[in-house]
């Protein structure tokens, strides 16, 4: 994965968080893990075994994710928990965009499957 740094912009302008957030949903894995997340949490390991790439790369992409400010980690015990920050603009638009995009649709409802199952007594 290239460098992905933003060195030149300051941390608190919007210019800066729009970029950040834009360069986080140019990439199809982000946009995936957006949409594994859009029903119900996940650990880091759960996230990461639902791609062919090593594990290091799939935290870059979650801190990507972190930094543009569209999921949340939560660290209890050894695992650390991913979520989607409720209330976000842009993972409304994105869980619009998922509804019709035919990669983001069965992901999306994988994740919705899978929070019904645990549901279950």
């Amino acid at each position: 994965m290239e460098d992905e740094t933003f060195d030149d912009i300051s941390e608190g302008s919007s210019v800066g968080a729009a970029q950040r957030v834009f360069h986080a949903l140019s990439s199809a894995p982000r946009r995936k893990i957006l949409a594994y997340l859009s029903a119900s949490g996940l650990t880091a390991g759960e996230i990461a075994d639902r791609f062919s790439m090593s594990k290091p790369a799939v935290s870059q992409h979650l801190s990507i994710l972190e930094t543009a400010g569209l999921i949340k980690r939560e660290k209890q015990g050894q695992f650390v928990h991913y979520s989607l920050i409720e209330n976000n603009l842009v993972n409304t638009l994105n869980g619009f965009v998922q509804e019709v995009c035919p990669v983001g649709r069965p992901i999306k409802k994988e994740s919705q499957a899978r929070i019904r199952a645990k549901e279950l007594p």
